[in-house]
């Protein structure tokens, strides 16, 4: 039990670590929640500060959902039938950091490829297969945020047809109201034919 409440919150603050931010930062960048679509997420940066900002970006997000993911697959393996349940959880965790962050004032991006790093621990094929989806999106129409939209409907149907697991599903299901909800901008602008392109 202990290893499980560590590891929650081992993932909540290793998913609020603002990649973005400390990118810009790094790079000697503007504040990425300043300028552009003033989100923090890969997109941004990239639309800023170039491709390796992006790349940077979008790779510390991935990572900071897929290690704690990996990291309750193994160790949590002794909870049985409660195991899914309590990755669940910790993947869970290190979205909501993402999106809820501590260290900003609970103000962060939109979970995108931190969901993404998640996915690829717990269902894989499901991810690649998403992934595909969001490049197609993305080549076809510049705009990230119409991949991401598409992932975020498709992901519990990728996630079910791929894992046998409720707690996934559900944890699938969970992650695409909260990708939704944080593109309710992105989606207004898409309607008005104002959402910023990626290139």
């Amino acid at each position: 039990m202990y290893t499980f409440l560590g590891l929650v919150v081992l993932a909540y603050l290793l998913g609020g670590i603002p990649t973005g931010l400390v990118v810009a930062r790094r790079l000697g960048g503007a504040d990425p929640r300043q300028a552009g679509s003033g989100n923090i997420g890969a997109a941004n940066m990239f639309r800023l500060l170039g491709r390796w900002a992006g790349f940077l970006t979008l790779l510390g997000d991935v990572f900071k959902g897929a290690v704690p993911t990996f990291l309750a697959l193994f160790w949590l393996h002794p909870l049985g039938a409660w195991a899914e349940a309590a990755v669940a959880m910790v993947g869970g965790a290190a979205v909501l950091g993402h999106i809820f962050p501590v260290y900003l004032g609970f103000k962060g991006g939109k979970g995108v490829a931190t969901s993404f790093g998640v996915m690829v621990a717990v269902v894989p094929w499901a991810a690649l297969n998403l992934l595909v989806v969001y490049l197609l999106a993305v080549y076809r129409t510049r705009v990230s945020s119409v991949g991401s939209l598409f992932c975020a409907w498709l992901l519990p149907l990728a996630v079910g047809l791929f894992s046998d697991s409720k707690a996934y599903l559900l944890l699938a299901g969970v992650i695409s109201g909260l990708i939704l909800l944080r593109h309710r901008e992105n989606l207004e602008r898409l309607v008005k034919g104002e959402e910023l392109s990626m290139f």
